[in-house]
C-alpha cells in the first residue's frame, strides 16, 4: 500500500505542530491536573527558569564541559570506528573474526562500564569522554560498514579496470558514496554522546550539566531539573540537526555524481 503524498510545507510544519501539542498537554496537566509544582512545574515556569539560568554566567562552564565531553568522546569513537569499519569491509577474515565480539559488546550496559573506568582512569572529564566514545563506537562502525557495502560493485569494478589502486578507490569512490551512511552514524553518535556525558558525570563526577542535575535533584529543585533537561535536549537537537543538514547535502551530491 502506497503512502499518501504530503506537501513539503506540511512536512516542515509537522514537528512544530506536534511540539505545540505536547506543550499544550503539559500545560493542561500542570495547570489543572492537581499536581504540585515540585512534581510537575508548568512550561512557563520552566521557560522562565531556563532564561534566568542562561543569563547567569555560572551555567556556561557546566555547558562547556558537557559539550567538550560529548564532542571529544564522539571524535575518539569515530577515530577508532571509521578505520576499523574500512578494515572489516576490506577483509572477510577480519569481518568473520571481529564481528561476533563487536555485537556482544552491545550487551554490556554503559552504566556498568562507568565504575570500571573510574578504577582504570579515575574521575573527571577524561573518563567521561572515554565513556562517550564507547557509546558512539558501535553505531558509527555499523554505519561505516553498511555504507561501504552499499557502494555498487559495478562502480568499484569499473574504477579498478581504469587502474584505480586501493587507496584511490577508497578516497575517490567508496568513501564519497558511503558518506550519507557515515554521517548518519555520526548523527546518532553525537546524540548518544550527549547522553553518555550526562550519565558519566552523574556516576563518575565532573563539572558538566550532569553534575548540575545531581545538585538540583538533591535540592528537590524540579523546575531547575526541567530547565537543565530542556537545555540538554536543545544541545542534542542542535548537534543532530547540524549533521543532518550535512548528511542531506552529501546525499544530494552523491546522487548527482553517481553514474547512470
Amino acid at each position: 500500500m502506497r503512502r499518501r503524498q504530503v506537501s513539503p510545507g506540511v512536512l516542515g510544519a509537522s514537528p512544530w505542530l506536534f511540539g505545540a501539542l505536547l506543550l499544550a498537554g503539559w500545560f493542561a496537566v500542570a495547570r489543572w491536573g492537581g499536581l504540585p509544582a515540585y512534581v510537575l512545574p508548568s512550561p512557563d515556569a520552566v521557560l522562565a527558569r531556563l532564561v534566568a539560568d542562561l543569563t547567569n554566567p555560572t551555567l556556561w562552564p557546566y555547558l562547556a564541559a558537557t559539550v567538550a565531553e560529548a564532542v571529544g568522546g564522539c571524535v575518539i569513537g569515530a577515530a577508532v570506528a571509521l578505520p576499523l569499519g574500512i578494515a572489516i569491509h576490506r577483509s572477510r577474515l577480519l569481518d568473520a573474526a571481529v564481528s561476533p565480539f563487536l555485537g556482544a559488546t552491545q550487551a554490556i550496559p554503559a552504566i556498568a562500564l562507568a565504575p570500571l573506568l573510574v578504577l582504570w582512569v579515575g574521575y573527571g572529564l577524561g573518563p567521561v569522554m572515554w565513556l562517550c566514545s564507547l557509546l558512539v563506537f558501535f553505531p558509527i562502525l555499523v554505519s561505516t560498514v553498511t555504507g561501504l557495502k552499499l557502494v555498487p560493485a559495478s562502480v568499484v569494478d569499473a574504477a579498478r579496470l581504469d587502474g584505480a589502486g586501493s587507496l584511490a578507490l577508497l578516497a575517490s569512490i567508496e568513501l564519497p558514496m558511503a558518506l550519507p551512511n557515515l554521517l548518519a552514524g555520526l548523527r546518532n553518535g553525537f546524540t548518544l554522546s550527549v547522553t553518555g556525558a550526562v550519565m558519566g558525570e552523574m556516576i563518575m563526577g565532573g563539572r558538566g550539566l550532569g553534575q548540575l542535575l545531581t545538585a538540583q535533584r538533591d535540592a528537590l529543585d524540579t523546575t531547575g531539573m526541567f530547565a537543565t533537561i530542556a537545555l540538554l535536549v536543545a544541545l542534542a537537537m542542535g548537534l543532530y540537526g547540524l549533521i543532518r543538514a550535512i548528511e542531506l547535502r552529501s546525499a544530494v551530491m552523491a546522487d548527482l555524481t553517481t553514474p547512470r
